[in-house]
């Protein structure tokens, strides 16, 4: 990993924690925390009173097993699978946490995909 990159990640975990000092999950309304890698998108619904994942979904689930996962067409089917777990695990409201990310490509289209999906925020 170069110094630059490296920098950029402090950057963002920064965002990150600023951001999450007002940005709390509860049991009534749990955080949408999500996080891009380059080939990778992650999405949870975590109760942070509790400090439990109520759902998960990834480009790492069987589901993309052979297709391509760094693009906006996996971020949305992520979405979809989010909003799928999450209400089957009875949360239809959540906060959204983007994860210090810029709510733009990838991030904004598994949040616009999880609203499509039933999620509301």
């Amino acid at each position: 990993m170069s110094d630059r990159s490296h920098v950029s990640v402090k950057r963002r975990q920064k965002r990150h924690f600023r951001v999450r000092k007002f940005i709390v999950g509860s049991s009534q309304r749990p955080r949408l925390a999500v996080y891009r890698s380059n080939q990778h998108m992650v999405a949870q619904i975590i109760d942070d009173s509790t400090s439990t994942t109520l759902a998960f979904a990834s480009t790492y689930d069987a589901v993309f097993k052979g297709s391509k996962t760094g693009n906006i067409d996996a971020a949305k089917k992520v979405g979809s699978l989010i909003a799928e777990r999450g209400k089957e695990a009875g949360v239809s409201t959540v906060v959204f946490d983007r994860g210090g990310f810029a709510y733009h490509g990838r991030v904004a289209a598994v949040a616009e995909s999880a609203r499509e999906g039933g999620l509301v925020f």
